[in-house]
């Protein structure tokens, strides 16, 4: 079996956790009844509810919620976010009113598209850097890297590999994602739940946030507009821009199931690019719902790097606005790679 299609069947192939629940935790006398297998429905589809109603009461309304909108027991998935959602029942008998949950997830509709890709150019790459962010502004390249005791944040001219600007992140904190956005550096630690600002000329600190419900820092991008950060789950934040607060997130997922371990991010052209921790891959993501419309395997250039004991995965992916090309690189890797990406 070739190498792309082992990587696409280990990323495909997932297995889809749904789960019943009631609100607040309490028995209620009913429960919700889907027509779906396993409470899972693709975009498109139709999803009918009903109330099973084991103690025979008289029931006078029903009515139902999908998270906090209101919809009928016959409805039309369709402009939804990918997922696992709550299904909330209001059921009313006699006097009483009561609640009960569930949940149900919601896939895309269609398989994500396979990407192949032509490499442009090579570029030195330092090959102490274990890369954890990488993005392009004014045509250098500002990257991020981690391991405690050995974290920086970089601006590189990238043609040369030449270490323009330098600091040293403090010893208790291990280096993650970096995106720029207003002139800020934002660079995020790992296990910490800090992230660092700093003014993009002087690299001097000029502040910092802290993580919400997200509980650990390994991605970030932007849009111009949002912050998008990943936490190693399937997940991935919008972050106010003002605040850095976590306003919302999206779920990953396509027509088979989530994909976790979400890393290094980009924003390309109006899609998240997502590196997948340990599967030298990147997805290509509708941020509008969290579908996976695309999946590039990049697993060969691991080979075309000097091997050596310390050589790690691809992270490490930048957009450069100016060639308008990709590049790509990994955890202690002596090259860089511009790229060209394709549909197969």
């Amino acid at each position: 079996m070739s190498s792309t299609k082992l990587f696409i069947i280990t990323v495909l192939s997932l297995i889809i956790f749904t789960c019943g629940d009631t609100p607040n935790g309490k028995k209620s006398s009913f429960n919700i009844k889907t027509d779906a297998k396993n409470n899972t429905v693709a975009l498109g589809e139709t999803l009918k509810l009903s109330i099973e109603n084991p103690k025979n009461k008289t029931i006078s309304n029903i009515s139902y919620k999908i998270d906090a909108t209101p919809i009928e027991e016959i409805f039309n998935v369709t402009d939804l976010t990918l997922g696992v959602h709550t299904i909330t029942a209001t059921v009313t008998y006699g006097e009483t009113t009561e609640e009960t949950s569930t949940n149900v997830t919601i896939l895309n509709n269609v398989a994500p598209k396979i990407y192949s890709y032509k490499i442009l150019n090579e570029y030195p790459h330092d090959i102490t850097s274990y890369t954890q962010g990488l993005e392009f502004h004014d045509g250098f390249l500002y990257e991020s890297t981690g391991q405690y005791g050995k974290s920086k944040l970089r601006k590189v001219d990238y043609k040369t590999g030449e270490i323009l600007k330098n600091i040293n992140l403090g010893n208790q904190y291990f280096g993650e994602g970096l995106t720029i956005m207003n002139n800020n550096i934002y660079q995020l630690t790992w296990k910490e739940n800090i992230g660092f600002i700093y003014d993009i000329d002087t690299f001097e600190k000029t502040g910092s946030f802290n993580y919400g419900k997200s509980k650990e820092g390994w991605g970030l991008c932007n849009d111009g507009k949002v912050i998008y950060k990943t936490d190693g789950t399937n997940k991935i934040w919008k972050l106010n821009p003002t605040t850095l607060a976590e306003d919302d997130y999206i779920q990953i997922y396509t027509n088979t199931g989530k994909i976790d371990s979400l890393n290094e991010l980009e924003y390309i052209d109006g899609k998240i690019y997502a590196n997948i921790y340990q599967r030298n891959g990147v997805l290509i993501i509708n941020p509008a719902n969290g579908a996976v419309e695309g999946v590039i395997d990049f697993s060969p250039l691991q080979k075309l790097v000097k091997q050596h004991p310390t050589l790690d995965v691809l992270n490490g992916i930048a957009y450069n606005p100016e060639t308008k090309t990709i590049f790509v690189t990994g955890k202690d890797w002596d090259k860089l790679f511009e790229v060209e990406v394709f549909v197969k």
